[in-house]
């Protein structure tokens, strides 16, 4: 039997503290988009945060972990649950790819094996996204999973010298079995 997490193109893996440059690359790819503007972060800040993922006590329910290209082992992005209310049964999902991987399907099936894994394993019953109302191929790739628009925050935030909306997407559990059928299992 293959591993739960990896599928054809991609392996989904704890961060470890030597993916720090590959860290560093994807937020400075955000910030080129547009999707996020911070202050300049130093290595060995991208160091320290990099370990801190590798060290973190492990949570069922909120992690990042680090997207591996399975033909080359090359670490191609992150995806994770950030927030997640078990109680009442959702959670809050992202992912970002560095720009040179975009566009093969890795953001995909990353996303499909994260949440296959919360709502089949952890058995949450929604799940949320926010993505910037300008990100076009992040509301396409979310539309493409199965998730619907719940909602626009307008001007909920503020980057790049003015604010900008936010839309809320969500998807429930059923609705991701229909979409997204499990995998067969080998015996």
């Amino acid at each position: 039997m293959t591993s739960f997490w990896t599928g054809e193109r991609v392996r989904l893996r704890g961060v470890e503290p030597d993916d720090w440059t590959a860290l560093m690359r994807f937020e400075a790819d955000e910030e080129r988009l547009g999707d996020l503007v911070q202050a300049p972060r130093s290595a060995e800040g991208h160091r320290a945060r990099a370990k801190e993922l590798a060290l973190a006590a492990p949570d069922s329910d909120r992690f990042i972990l680090l997207i591996e290209a399975v033909e080359t082992g090359q670490p191609v992005g992150v995806v994770g649950s950030h927030h997640a209310d078990a109680r009442a049964g959702w959670f809050e999902y992202g992912i970002s790819l560095g720009t040179e991987h975009r566009r093969r399907g890795y953001a995909t099936e990353a996303a499909t094996l994260l949440l296959r894994y919360m709502f089949d394993e952890r058995r949450f019953h929604k799940c949320q996204a926010r993505v910037f109302a300008h990100n076009e191929a992040s509301l396409t790739l979310q539309r493409r999973l199965g998730f619907v628009e719940e909602g626009r925050l307008r001007d909920q935030v503020f980057f790049a010298g003015r604010h900008h909306d936010v839309v809320m997407m969500g998807m429930l559990a059923d609705e991701f079995t229909h979409l997204h059928p499990a995998r067969p299992t080998v015996t």
